[in-house]
Protein backbone atom coordinates (compact mmCIF):
# COMPACT_ATOMS: atom_id res chain seq x y z
CA UNK A 1 0.00 0.00 0.00
CA UNK A 2 1.91 3.04 -1.27
CA UNK A 3 0.48 6.49 -0.54
CA UNK A 4 1.46 9.91 -1.88
CA UNK A 5 0.74 12.69 0.60
CA UNK A 6 2.18 16.15 -0.27
CA UNK A 7 5.29 14.81 -2.06
CA UNK A 8 6.05 12.44 0.83
CA UNK A 9 5.82 8.79 -0.17
CA UNK A 10 5.43 6.06 2.41
CA UNK A 11 4.75 2.33 2.60
CA UNK A 12 3.26 0.19 5.36
CA UNK A 13 4.21 -3.44 6.01
CA UNK A 14 4.02 -6.12 8.70
CA UNK A 15 6.84 -8.32 9.94
CA UNK A 16 6.63 -11.31 12.29
CA UNK A 17 9.15 -13.45 14.17
CA UNK A 18 8.41 -15.95 16.97
CA UNK A 19 5.59 -14.28 18.94
CA UNK A 20 6.47 -10.71 17.91
CA UNK A 21 4.56 -8.62 15.36
CA UNK A 22 5.84 -5.32 13.94
CA UNK A 23 3.86 -2.79 11.93
CA UNK A 24 6.37 -0.67 10.01
CA UNK A 25 6.00 2.62 8.13
CA UNK A 26 8.87 3.64 5.83
CA UNK A 27 8.81 7.28 4.65
CA UNK A 28 10.74 8.63 1.68
CA UNK A 29 12.52 11.09 1.66
CA UNK A 30 13.93 11.03 5.17
CA UNK A 31 16.98 11.63 7.34
CA UNK A 32 17.62 8.12 8.64
CA UNK A 33 15.52 8.38 11.82
CA UNK A 34 14.33 5.05 13.23
CA UNK A 35 11.59 5.24 15.89
CA UNK A 36 10.33 2.06 17.56
CA UNK A 37 7.35 2.27 19.93
CA UNK A 38 7.97 6.01 20.30
CA UNK A 39 11.64 5.59 21.28
CA UNK A 40 14.88 5.88 19.30
CA UNK A 41 16.44 2.67 17.98
CA UNK A 42 19.39 2.88 20.41
CA UNK A 43 17.01 3.27 23.39
CA UNK A 44 14.64 0.46 22.42
CA UNK A 45 17.34 -2.02 21.32
CA UNK A 46 20.42 -1.30 23.51
CA UNK A 47 22.21 -4.45 22.23
CA UNK A 48 24.34 -3.70 19.16
CA UNK A 49 23.48 -6.98 17.37
CA UNK A 50 19.77 -6.11 17.46
CA UNK A 51 20.49 -2.62 16.10
CA UNK A 52 22.54 -4.13 13.25
CA UNK A 53 19.74 -6.60 12.49
CA UNK A 54 17.16 -3.78 12.25
CA UNK A 55 19.42 -1.69 9.98
CA UNK A 56 20.43 -4.63 7.74
CA UNK A 57 17.68 -4.12 5.07
CA UNK A 58 18.63 -0.43 4.83
CA UNK A 59 22.34 -1.24 4.54
CA UNK A 60 21.67 -3.85 1.84
CA UNK A 61 19.74 -1.31 -0.25
CA UNK A 62 22.01 1.66 0.64
CA UNK A 63 19.07 3.69 2.02
CA UNK A 64 20.39 4.10 5.58
CA UNK A 65 20.31 7.93 5.57
CA UNK A 66 17.54 8.37 2.98
CA UNK A 67 14.40 7.02 4.71
CA UNK A 68 12.60 7.51 8.03
CA UNK A 69 11.13 4.52 9.84
CA UNK A 70 8.39 4.28 12.44
CA UNK A 71 7.56 0.88 13.89
CA UNK A 72 5.06 -0.47 16.42
CA UNK A 73 6.10 -3.80 17.93
CA UNK A 74 4.06 -6.07 20.19
CA UNK A 75 4.61 -9.46 21.75
CA UNK A 76 7.58 -11.77 22.05
CA UNK A 77 11.02 -10.95 23.39
CA UNK A 78 13.64 -8.46 22.32
CA UNK A 79 15.29 -10.79 19.78
CA UNK A 80 12.00 -11.71 18.13
CA UNK A 81 11.00 -8.05 17.99
CA UNK A 82 14.25 -7.09 16.25
CA UNK A 83 13.65 -9.81 13.63
CA UNK A 84 10.06 -8.68 13.14
CA UNK A 85 11.07 -5.05 12.58
CA UNK A 86 13.78 -6.14 10.12
CA UNK A 87 11.29 -8.17 8.05
CA UNK A 88 8.75 -5.33 8.16
CA UNK A 89 11.32 -2.82 6.88
CA UNK A 90 12.36 -5.16 4.04
CA UNK A 91 8.74 -5.71 2.96
CA UNK A 92 7.96 -1.97 3.08
CA UNK A 93 11.04 -1.16 0.97
CA UNK A 94 9.81 -3.57 -1.71
CA UNK A 95 6.46 -1.78 -1.77
CA UNK A 96 8.27 1.52 -2.34
CA UNK A 97 10.57 0.10 -5.03
CA UNK A 98 10.07 -3.47 -6.38
CA UNK A 99 13.62 -3.43 -7.84
CA UNK A 100 15.00 -3.66 -4.28
CA UNK A 101 13.79 -7.28 -4.10
CA UNK A 102 17.04 -8.63 -5.62
CA UNK A 103 19.51 -7.17 -3.06
CA UNK A 104 17.14 -7.97 -0.17
CA UNK A 105 16.70 -11.56 -1.39
CA UNK A 106 20.49 -11.99 -1.65
CA UNK A 107 20.85 -11.03 2.03
CA UNK A 108 17.95 -13.42 2.90
CA UNK A 109 15.90 -10.59 4.42
CA UNK A 110 12.54 -11.48 2.84
CA UNK A 111 12.14 -14.94 4.37
CA UNK A 112 10.02 -15.16 7.49
CA UNK A 113 11.82 -17.30 10.08
CA UNK A 114 9.33 -20.15 10.71
CA UNK A 115 10.95 -21.34 13.95
CA UNK A 116 8.68 -21.04 16.97
CA UNK A 117 8.52 -22.45 20.47
CA UNK A 118 7.50 -26.11 20.55
CA UNK A 119 4.44 -26.85 22.67
CA UNK A 120 4.63 -28.71 25.97
CA UNK A 121 3.44 -32.31 25.79
CA UNK A 122 1.51 -34.08 28.54
CA UNK A 123 3.50 -36.48 30.70
CA UNK A 124 6.64 -34.37 30.21
CA UNK A 125 8.24 -31.46 32.05
CA UNK A 126 8.56 -29.40 28.87
CA UNK A 127 8.31 -29.97 25.14
CA UNK A 128 10.84 -32.83 25.22
CA UNK A 129 12.28 -32.92 28.75
CA UNK A 130 11.23 -35.97 30.75
CA UNK A 131 10.82 -36.32 34.47
CA UNK A 132 13.82 -37.68 36.37
CA UNK A 133 13.82 -41.46 36.71
CA UNK A 134 14.64 -42.93 40.10
CA UNK A 135 15.44 -46.60 40.62
CA UNK A 136 14.39 -46.72 44.31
Amino acid sequence: MVENLEEKIFALATGRRKEATARVKVSLPGRGKIIINGRRLEEYFPVITHQVQVKKPLAATELLEKVDIKANVKGGGISGQAGAVSLGIARALIELNPQLRIPLRKEDLLTRDPRAKERKKYGRRGARRRFQWTKR
